[in-house]
């Protein structure tokens, strides 16, 4: 066995025709059994035999006089016709090729001898012809199995569409290809609402419902095979437009694509209507793949903003809003250490003798190159990013102390009743009611001053957990209220349930007090659903006299909005106390508003 794992001997014993080794006279030194077996004679017979012996006298005249000069001359013989002897006497037929090896490095010259008879002939052939089928076999499987992992690297398994990586190809191709006046533009498809398919109908018709989708895409596109699959339920069609009439066309393709998947398809023997959101960006100088398809993509989510089922044409003037994201989240982190966080104060009114009970606190952020932003600026974010918890123990803390500056600015007014909105991060935080009794005990603040308002969602995202940590703040004697109500589960079940003092009906409703029937039906419900459960009823977002009056009639407890007044800074919020009767003021604070 050679190094590189082959057998020689075996292959030299069984090779298909007669091989024979000799010296540089011609006496033999090896033999196959294919030889042997074909001649009759045994191995101890041959070795240390002259060649020539084994022909017969005109062919020992051949080899002696024509085949030995010419493998000295020029190496080989091809193909010589010849007859042996064999061991019984007989002449059989041959043919014989030889080839001289020199002497090197030591080793004596010999000479390769192969000797076909006509049955090994027409072996020999039928060997070589098999092995070049099989060469042809294999470079063939090779060729297709190559093929085959060349598809998969660049293809979807799923909808044998291109894949991310192949795209970028692609764009490259795109961008580096375009004529004189036109330039590539690329549409960014997201389905809307897939995962509701998916998790109503299972993955398996989630899975054809994106194979549909790709046929349908490849359908409308003007080169099908420009069409991918970029992830989940995203797709990309890579296309090219003339510069003079582009958004015209941009717009033609984009309807043409939202149009081929707003056909009904049938997903697990129900009826699908399938809608997407679209960006669309047209190369610009300078564009990388990357970017173009960051900037299809950022016009998507745009599509999406303006109600799905539409699409959008990227700006490139237009920032990033992920780079904004994380820009405006590092200068929030700041924010709050550097002071830049300021808290606003809107009265709160009694309906019944319109005297002022408190005031809602909300926070504004003092950019210092934006101004003043309101909380939906940054309140989301800073929800997201897991901020708010930070930024809501400040705006406690601030609420908390703000109230006792008022109560000692005016000793005669009595104490002032905070109330501070949570988050839903703030709420499934465990160490919430000792943070909030750390605020409480730090200022000297009675517990049954504060007021924690939350959102509908917040409670019942985990209503158990929700319901622990509702019950330890009420343990330590504080009040608590339902922020935004009717925009979430609005339940009466979750009233009963958790410990809630005060309901605050949603401004949406409440605007149309007076115009809209249903928006009346829905405050009055709200309202008697307050009552019927023991807990106030607060208006908010109150702007008009109407408003106010359709309340009155409705019985609503407390309302605030901007018939009353715009939130306030606390120093302006003096003159509102000067109005009043030198009563115990409520005052209403929280995180956002």
């Amino acid at each position: 066995m050679s190094d590189d794992g082959l057998d020689y001997e075996a292959l030299f014993q069984q090779a298909p025709c007669g091989y024979l080794l000799t010296d540089d006279d011609g006496t033999i030194t090896a033999v196959n059994d294919t030889f042997l077996s074909w001649s009759g004679f045994t191995r101890a017979d041959l070795l240390a035999t002259p060649l020539h012996q084994l022909l017969p006298a005109s062919d020992q005249f051949l080899y002696t006089m024509h085949c030995i000069p010419q493998l000295h001359l020029i190496g080989s013989v091809e193909e010589q016709a010849l007859e042996v002897i064999d061991r019984h006497g007989v002449r059989r037929a041959a043919l014989m090729s030889a080839t001289r090896v020199p002497e090197s490095e030591g080793a004596p010259a010999l000479v390769r001898v192969g000797i076909f008879g006509a049955h090994q002939r027409r072996r020999y052939e039928q060997h070589l012809l098999q092995a070049r089928r099989q060469a042809e076999e294999s470079e063939a499987r090779r060729a297709a199995a190559e093929a085959g992992l060349q598809h998969l690297a660049s293809h979807d398994a799923l909808t044998g569409l291109l894949n991310r990586t192949a795209l970028i190809t692609a764009l490259d191709a795109a961008l580096a290809g375009a004529a004189p006046g036109w330039r590539a533009v690329v549409f960014f498809v997201d389905l809307d609402h897939f995962k509701a398919v998916n998790d109503s109908l299972g993955h398996a018709a989630g899975d054809e419902l994106l194979s549909s989708v790709a046929r349908r895409l490849q359908d409308a596109a003007r080169d099908p095979l420009r069409v991918s699959r970029l992830s989940g339920d995203e797709f990309v069609i890579v296309e090219t437009v003339n510069g003079a009439t582009g958004v015209d066309e941009v717009s033609e393709m984009a309807g043409r694509l939202l149009s081929a998947l707003q056909e009904p398809l049938m997903i697990e023997g129900l009826e699908v209507v399938v809608s997407a959101s679209i960006g669309a960006a047209v190369c610009e100088d300078g564009d990388t793949p990357e970017r173009l398809l960051r900037r299809a993509d950022i016009a998507m989510y745009q599509a999406k903003a303006s109600g799905r089922n539409t699409w959008e044409l990227h700006d490139p003037s237009q920032s990033d809003p992920a780079v904004d994201r994380l820009q405006l989240l590092g200068e929030l982190r700041h924010a709050i250490s550097d002071g830049e966080l300021r808290v606003y104060y809107q009265p709160r009114v009694n309906l019944r003798d319109g005297r002022l009970t408190g005031v809602e606190a909300l926070v504004r952020w003092e950019h210092p190159s934006r101004g003043l932003l309101p909380p939906s600026d940054f309140i989301g974010l800073a929800e997201e990013s897991g901020l708010i918890r930070e930024l809501g123990a400040w705006v406690l803390n601030e609420a908390v102390a703000q109230a006792m500056r008022w109560a000692d600015e005016d000793p005669a007014r009595g104490p002032v009743e905070m109330a501070v909105n949570l988050s839903t991060r703030q709420l499934a935080d465990p160490e919430l009611p000792r943070r909030v009794a750390s605020v409480l005990g730090r200022h000297g603040f009675d517990p049954s001053l504060l007021t924690l308002e939350l959102t509908e969602t917040s409670l019942m995202v985990g209503p158990e957990a929700a319901l622990r940590a509702l019950s330890a703040l009420k343990a330590l004697g504080v009040g608590l209220a339902v922020d935004d109500f009717g925009t979430g589960y609005s339940s009466l079940t979750y009233l009963r349930q958790f410990p809630i003092d005060e309901l605050k009906i949603d401004r949406s409703f409440v605007s149309g007090l007076g115009v809209n029937s249903g928006d009346s039906a829905i405050v009055a419900s709200c309202v008697q659903l307050a009552h019927a459960v023991g807990i106030k009823a607060v208006a908010e977002g109150v702007e008009t006299e109407g408003q106010r009056e359709a309340l009155i009639d409705l019985n609503c407890d407390l309302a605030q909005g901007y018939h009353y007044a715009r939130p306030l800074p606390a120093a302006e919020l003096a003159s509102w106390f000067a109005m009043e009767p030198t009563e115990m003021v409520h005052t209403i604070g929280g995180a956002a508003g």
